[in-house]
């Protein structure tokens, strides 16, 4: 986490957390989520400009990845000086690049170590990594499918609606923070 970061956060310590306004999508890219499109439905939706914008200016997003956490929960989020930012995940909080001498990188350019695989039932590859789990890019599929075949990597058979409970990651912080709200 970036020194000014960690200063925001003592000076200014309850700055309330944010919802719904940043999202990941499959391939590791970050969107803004004004008012506009969470009214369009959620990040998931599928509706037309609900993901929002995607984030294109470079210093923004290496510091949105270099701030990019998770809380006990399993809420990942983006520490922006004081305030947390909670993400909408596609399908989950990593998106890995792989690289053919081995190597596993992460969409915020972390290296990460394979733990081992899995694969969904409409084909998706993930990892689990010692940083935690994460889906396979789209252009690197063809890496993965050549360490499986190679006898490398077995993966296990999981449903993606496994993935959130057995590897404690909440997609929708957004949804189980309304839902927290509307309880009495």
């Amino acid at each position: 986490m970036d020194d000014i970061v960690k200063q925001a956060m003592h000076k200014w310590p309850n700055v309330p957390d944010c919802f719904g306004w940043l999202g990941l999508d499959e391939r590791g890219q970050w969107y803004m989520r004004d008012d506009d499109a969470q009214a369009l439905g959620h990040f998931t939706s599928g509706q037309p400009g609900a993901k929002g914008a995607r984030l294109t200016h470079s210093k923004l997003v290496d510091f949105i990845a270099r701030n990019y956490e998770a809380d006990p929960q399993g809420r990942w989020y983006f520490q922006n000086g004081p305030q947390r930012v909670f993400v909408e995940l596609q399908t989950s909080p990593w998106v890995w690049r792989l690289e053919a001498d081995g190597s596993i990188h992460s969409h915020t350019g972390r290296t990460a170590q394979y733990l081992h695989c899995l694969l969904d039932e409409t084909g998706r590859v993930y990892l689990h990594t010692d940083l935690g789990l994460g889906l396979v890019h789209s252009m690197d599929v063809q890496i993965a499918a050549q360490r499986i075949e190679s006898g490398d990597w077995s993966p296990q058979a999981i449903l993606a609606a496994q993935l959130p409970a057995r590897f404690v990651f909440v997609r929708s912080p957004q949804a189980q923070w309304q839902s927290e709200q509307a309880s009495p």
